[in-house]
């Protein structure tokens, strides 16, 4: 696994551009979520999993060691991956890496959006963002190794 608090700015969008998919269903995101518990399950991980197509939640999974705060960072950094383009993870390091953050931005209601890391734009190559995977309940940088590692697994394994 690669640090993510080593990647810099350029590597996170190359990761997004890497890691698209070829085509993305409700059978997709049931394996991706999936794959994901079982991860969680090994490595023993107090995380809550989440695939979201619009408004419309493909797939949900808590955890032990979860609670419904997790939910609600999944809420809030969903919202902000839809909002800007890109993940959750990517776009607070916009700020932290010339020493702000986006939590002072008095033209972000931080009740709607959350820049930390751990969700993941779902793009299909040459049709865009589809649907979102967020994992909440580890520290950012590790949320956003976990989904793009299993993202990149997944995504070998299609061929």
């Amino acid at each position: 696994m690669v640090d993510q608090t080593e990647l810099d700015l350029t590597a996170l969008l190359e990761q997004e551009e890497q890691l698209q998919l070829r085509k993305f269903d409700n059978d997709i995101a049931w394996q991706l979520g999936s794959r994901l518990v079982a991860v969680a399950q090994r490595d023993q991980l107090p995380i809550t999993i989440d695939i979201t197509r619009g408004t419309h939640q493909l797939f949900h999974a808590a955890m032990p060691g979860t609670s419904a705060d997790n939910d609600e960072w999944i809420r809030r950094k969903t919202a902000l991956v839809y909002r800007f383009g890109h993940s959750s993870y990517y776009v607070g390091r916009t700020y932290t890496d010339r020493g702000a953050r986006f939590e002072d931005e008095p033209h972000w209601d931080q009740a709607l959006h959350a820049a930390h890391g751990g969700c993941f734009p779902l793009r299909v190559r040459d049709a865009g963002l589809v649907a979102t995977m967020t994992v909440s309940g580890l520290p950012q940088a590790r949320d956003h190794e976990v989904v793009v590692t299993l993202l990149a697994e997944f995504i070998a394994s299609q061929g």
